[in-house]
């Protein structure tokens, strides 16, 4: 009888202590294949020498290399190396002993968002085919709390995700690729962004989105709908780097940390956000290292694809920087550690296997 009080007081004060939480509101987004050496180190000299990867060494060089890695890392990426090392928390530095892997053997982008979103890393998910994940994922469980109904939403440039996310089963708007958002009380402004999907031009593939316009359209939704839970999926850095242009790879990884700059700017002027929502930033995949050019690849057979990092800001995270101490963190635990900032257990609801979350106290 004591050990059923005590398991019931434990978690009575677990569940306490998760709506004791002040972030109200949670957005993610993915950098899809952009590795930790270019996060932690900045561009990499040796690719921007190599004329095959990079058709512009003067200017790449003149504005994202100088011999400290700490200084380089801050020309590619302001936002991280300002506002979220100053404010958040920044995980993956494996030059400091500090790793982040993906848990599945495939080591490529179907099976790592499932691992992301899932909790676990599936074997049975080993494709990119637009195959219905038959795994429930933490952004459908949140979306079935009170409060949370209807108030969930995913914007991706890739379109694979109503696939991943089982927008059928799950209930949630997933609106990806090239697929016109359809919703009630549409504004002139995601009415012109439809228009404007369709007339840019095609980066990579004609159902792939400009990351730009996946970013525009997720901002504009904010403003609009006032989603509690939202997720943006970015494409163009994988895209480059499988094409191998180191030039476009470090400029599009430039212009996201500026769209994450423009986002975090915006959750802190808009009440309805400010103070109450954490950011989560992190990708499904690392890439190649050793050989030099398996930098524009990944999946099991290249070494170095497990290796990812994330980062998080928010009310409820306490401004520890970049994460200097040894350790070793799986991407399946970031969707139990959604779920508990706020407030809820996924674990107990997946019907699968889930990581634990991560302490970022």
């Amino acid at each position: 009888m004591k050990e059923i009080v005590l398991i019931a007081t434990l978690l009575f004060w677990g569940a306490f202590g998760y709506a004791q939480n002040k972030t109200k509101n949670l957005v993610v987004v993915t950098l899809d294949g952009l590795r930790w050496q270019e996060v932690f180190r900045g561009a990499d000299s040796l690719l921007v020498n190599i004329k095959e990867y990079n058709t512009d060494k003067e200017g790449i060089t003149k504005r994202f290399v100088t011999p400290s890695p700490t200084d380089r890392r801050k020309l590619l990426m302001p936002f991280f190396w300002s506002t979220i090392v100053q404010g958040g928390q920044i995980y993956g530095n494996r030059d400091l002993g500090n790793y982040v892997n993906v848990a599945n053997s495939f080591k490529f982008s179907y099976p790592g968002y499932n691992e992301l979103f899932a909790g676990f890393p599936d074997p049975g998910i080993n494709s990119n085919d637009k195959v219905s994940n038959p795994n429930t994922n933490v952004l459908e469980y949140i979306n079935k709390q009170k409060g949370f109904e209807g108030k969930v939403i995913a914007f991706t440039s890739w379109d694979v995700f109503p696939s991943i996310l089982n927008d059928k089963r799950s209930g949630i708007i997933v609106n990806s690729g090239l697929t016109d958002l359809n919703i009630s009380g549409m504004s002139d402004r995601l009415k012109l962004l439809n228009e404007l999907q369709h007339q840019s031009p095609g980066f990579v593939d004609e159902e792939i989105r400009l990351d730009v316009l996946t970013y525009q359209f997720g901002k504009q939704y904010m403003i609009d709908k006032k989603p509690r839970v939202l997720y943006l999926g970015f494409d163009e850095t994988d895209d480059l780097a499988h094409q191998g242009n180191y030039k476009m790879y470090l400029q599009q990884a430039r212009k996201t940390d500026q769209m994450l700059t423009d986002l975090w700017n915006y959750l802190q002027s808009d009440p309805f956000y400010k103070g109450q929502t954490t950011l989560i930033i992190t990708c499904d995949h690392g890439r190649g290292e050793v050989p030099l050019e398996s930098w524009k690849s990944h999946g099991e057979k290249i070494a170095g694809a497990e290796q990812v990092w994330f980062a998080v800001i928010g009310p409820d995270i306490p401004a520890k920087g970049e994460i200097k101490a040894g350790s070793t963190i799986y991407h399946k635990q970031l969707a139990q550690t959604m779920s508990e900032l706020l407030g809820f257990d996924f674990k107990s609801w997946a019907g699968h296997e889930v990581g634990s979350a991560i302490n970022l106290k």
